[in-house]
């Protein structure tokens, strides 16, 4: 039975609510009344159930998805303003004793090139990230119990920390690993990561099951639950996932929000983070032997139900997308992106750069730099900010600053001064430039007087080379 606080995954991801779910959806997609209600209900700022969201999201009334989209769009202003956080994948290894026919890591893979970093590599790596202006990584490696080991990870993260280059440092790192037992969540979590994230690919088990056909990941349930272990590991922050494609969208929508239901539920905080990948073509992965496929306007409406549904969860999106379709969903409700990305191992040094072992293809190619200054262009602040993760201010600590509407005199400060170590140390003329434009700006719409002068201070002691200022 469906029990959301239950900690086993049949239960708080159950598939008979699931599938009433979605027939009471598709009951009542035409129910226009019901729909206005659950927008109002949305406006309140106070979230939405699965069974609501699967409902907005069967919405085909071009009027009513206008007022998803315009609704979406003013929520995630109010609760993260105009920042947009940076960050890039850093790929350790791409060994991997996993079955999943959906990437290119999969054990039977004989053709990919295979590789794993050695440390010395890996501040290869981190110094060529740091030279683009990076603060915030997110670790990737395959599951491989035998070589990418937890003790090998643990000696990677410390050594990003104690890398510092010029005025670059790596403040923030984030793991995407896979699912382990609450022993190394604790290590992670003493290892000072920040969000530890999970993507759960797709929800439904059956389809689970047949997609990993072998491997550790092959364990649907022990999979599902590893956020439950990252929470009792004292892993506050965690970013969940599916991976759009896989499964039927509409399904897998469900499942997501049943899961953020059951975190929020079970340990009173939801995850902090929620990302949307597409299937994307890979080294042996075509994507068009899935035929679960989501188009871009699907894309863009599952974005901005997911914002009504958790409007206090950040949202990622990657250079999976497009330039084109990342400016859509910027505007209603993604709040990180990643840049200048490389998902191959060894893929930012140039020395070290090998194409053959990435474990899909990017579609927006640009640079950190290009990337930076298009989302000044489009009146976004870019954040290189990591300031709550280091202050303390996690997991329900870090929603009540934001549900208390405090994003203006903590995270909006932080995002310019960030902005501008940015501009000084790392930005082309023209985009410091525009960058110095906004900053200027910017730091007048900062509500707390007290605040914006501190800020101010802090932005000409930057003048002075003094970095890695926050509130």
């Amino acid at each position: 039975m469906y029990n959301v606080k239950s900690c086993k995954a049949d239960e708080f991801i159950n598939h008979e609510e699931i599938l009433e779910t979605l027939d009471y959806a598709q009951a009542n997609k035409n129910n226009r009344a019901l729909i206005e209600q659950l927008i109002d209900k949305a406006a309140l700022c106070k979230g939405l159930t699965h069974r609501e969201a699967a409902l907005l999201l069967c919405c085909d009334q071009p009027d009513l998805i206008n007022r998803i989209y315009h609704l979406a769009k003013e929520m995630k202003k109010k609760f993260y303003g105009n920042r947009i956080v940076m960050f890039a994948p850093l790929y350790l290894s791409n060994y991997c004793v996993n079955g999943c026919i959906y990437c290119p890591y999969h054990a039977k893979n004989h053709h990919i090139s295979r590789k794993k970093l050695t440390q010395d590599e890996i501040r290869k790596e981190v110094v060529a990230l740091q030279d683009m202006g990076h603060k915030r990584l997110a670790l990737e490696m395959g599951e491989h119990p035998h070589i990418n080991t937890m003790e090998y990870l643990l000696e990677s993260i410390r050594t990003i920390y104690d890398i510092h280059h010029k005025n670059g440092a790596i403040r923030r790192v984030n793991v995407n690993i896979a699912a382990t037992t609450v022993e190394n969540y604790r290590k992670l979590k003493d290892a000072g990561i920040g969000t530890y994230i999970l993507f759960q690919e797709t929800y439904n088990k059956e389809n689970y099951e047949r997609l990993h056909p072998a491997g550790p990941k092959s364990n649907y349930a022990y999979h599902t639950e590893a956020m439950d272990r990252a929470m009792q590991g004292g892993i506050d922050d965690v970013g969940c996932g599916v991976l759009f494609g896989l499964t039927s969208y509409r399904y897998d929508l469900v499942g997501l929000l049943m899961h953020a239901e059951h975190l929020e539920a079970a340990f009173g905080v939801g995850p902090h983070t929620i990302s949307v990948p597409r299937i994307r073509p890979a080294d042996d992965i075509n994507p068009q032997d899935f035929p679960n496929a989501v188009p871009d306007d699907m894309f863009c409406h599952i974005v901005a139900v997911i914002r009504l549904a958790v409007p206090y969860t950040g949202m990622i999106v990657s250079t999976r997308e497009s330039k084109a379709t990342r400016e859509k969903v910027l505007e209603i409700g993604i709040s990180q992106i990643s840049g200048a990305s490389s998902t191959s191992v060894g893929g930012y040094s140039e020395a070290d750069g090998e194409e053959d072992t990435a474990q899909f293809d990017t579609n927006d190619k640009r640079t950190l730099d290009e990337v930076v200054s298009w989302l000044m262009k489009r009146g976004f602040v870019p954040s290189f900010c990591t300031a709550c993760y280091r202050a303390g201010r996690t997991g329900d600590r870090f929603m009540a600053l934001v549900k208390a509407g405090q994003i203006g005199n903590c995270c909006s400060p932080n995002a310019l001064m960030t902005l501008k170590e940015y501009l000084m140390d790392y930005a082309s003329e023209s985009t410091r430039r525009e960058g110095e434009k906004m900053i200027e700006e910017e730091m007048q719409k900062i509500p707390n007087p007290k605040v914006r002068e501190i800020a101010m201070l802090h932005l000409k002691q930057m003048e002075e080379c003094q970095r890695d200022f926050r509130f």
